[in-house]
């Protein structure tokens, strides 16, 4: 988390459900957007896109987002 604050790193796309228990984001300043899908495979994942292309466009650093297929 140091390292992307340092290379000015402000979204994190990511599949670890259990990152925001691990971190804490308010303080880092990073908004993680978080994709829980059936399995972390490419075909499954793909489908979540539309969904975080438009939430990136309103989302607040610090904040940590769910998208699920489900």
């Amino acid at each position: 988390m140091q390292l992307m604050i340092q290379q000015s790193f402000t979204i994190l796309l990511t599949t670890d459900q259990n990152l925001r228990y691990q971190q804490n984001l308010q303080q880092a300043g990073v908004t993680v957007v978080v994709l829980v899908a059936s399995s972390n495979r490419l075909p499954d994942l793909l489908p979540l896109i539309p969904s975080v292309r438009s939430i990136l466009a309103t989302i607040a650093p610090g904040v940590d987002v769910e998208i699920a297929d489900f």
